[in-house]
């Protein structure tokens, strides 16, 4: 696996470390999430693949992921649209969170998260590594199917959705 970027509470680099060992660790890294909107301003959502490592089959943002060390958020967020998504477009940063949560395999998300966002009108050609599926959805349709089925999102989703705008 990869290596992530340690951070401290102000996401000021700290050290690196491979992926599944800071989850395991549950140590605080950088992280990003993608979402990209069309101009019906429906959001572009992905089914993660099932094979995962953590939360597989869960529906979530367009791109979610990691910087590599010495990566910037926004070059990170470029390619990981294309290599999930098969797309890129202009993408900007509007804010960041931190969240921890505890999956039931013993992985711990333990993130600095940029959100960013973007305008796509074309439909993705994903990668099936990655996407299960994907679908365009309203805010609202999204925002009620959280509601009524929250169990089928992904924890960091549920936090950054309801704040995200273009």
């Amino acid at each position: 696996m990869a290596d992530v970027i340690l951070v401290d509470e102000n996401d000021t680099p700290i050290g690196i470390c491979e992926k599944l060992e800071a989850h395991k660790k549950k140590l605080l890294h950088r992280a990003f999430s993608v979402f990209i909107f069309n101009d019906k301003n429906e959001l572009l959502l992905q089914r993660r693949a099932i094979s995962k490592y953590h939360s597989g089959g869960l529906w979530t943002n367009t791109v979610c992921s990691h910087p590599a060390p010495g990566e910037d958020t926004i070059s990170a967020a470029h390619r990981r649209l294309v290599e999930e998504m098969g797309f890129d477009t202009e993408v900007k940063e509007v804010f960041t969170f931190s969240y921890k949560h505890e999956f039931d395999n013993g992985i711990t998300e333990n993130e600095f998260d940029h959100v960013i966002v973007g305008k796509y009108n074309n439909d993705p050609i994903s990668n099936p590594e990655e996407v299960e599926e994907w679908k365009w959805a309203t805010r609202e349709e999204v925002l009620i199917d959280i509601k009524e089925n929250p169990d089928k999102y992904t924890y960091w989703f549920k936090i950054a959705f309801p704040k995200v705008t273009l």
